[in-house]
């Protein structure tokens, strides 16, 4: 076994050295004259002037630019778009990155999407039964914003019945 590790080891050990080798001329014959670049075949210039002659527009071709002209003013507005959205989308990324965010949105974040995917059925009624109580805490801000809006900043002839109000 150990002899023929040590002959496949050989020739790829041999495959790995790297050696120069040097061409000399025959001593019999004659030194002849070295060769410039300019006269090899493959540096040869052609003769003449080359002229571009551009190809007539296939079928594909037409098509793909009317339906370049055609979505030019949707990808206008889009850019648009875009440029207008892209520094309130980097202030927000910027506000969401700060460490106290961090600290408190991601871990509760991130331990809730774990759980769900280890018990889908109990993430979906939570997030039935959360869903309902936001919505119920908001629409009790509403009214009481609603109410204190009222007292606070309406005068008193302009006040209507309104359908929280008896």
């Amino acid at each position: 076994m150990f002899k023929v590790i040590q002959r496949s080891m050989g020739p790829a050990s041999l495959s790995l050295l790297t050696f120069k080798v040097y061409a000399a001329p025959k001593k019999d014959s004659p030194p002849k004259n070295s060769v410039k670049v300019d006269e090899l075949s493959l540096y040869s210039v052609p003769e003449g002037q080359s002229k571009y002659v551009e190809e007539a527009r296939s079928q594909l071709e037409e098509s793909i630019s009317q339906l370049r002209h055609y979505c030019e003013p949707y990808t206008t507005w889009c850019q648009e778009t875009y440029s207008q959205t892209k520094p309130k989308m980097q202030s927000l990324v910027q506000w969401g990155l700060g460490s106290k965010i961090k600290k408190l949105v991601y871990p509760p974040g991130f331990m809730g999407l774990a759980a769900s995917l280890y018990y889908p059925q109990q993430a979906i009624v939570f997030a039935q039964v959360s869903g309902e109580r936001l919505y119920d805490w908001g629409l009790r801000g509403y009214i009481v914003i609603e109410d204190l809006w009222k007292e606070n900043f309406q005068k008193p002839g302009n006040v209507k019945n309104s359908p929280g109000t008896k």
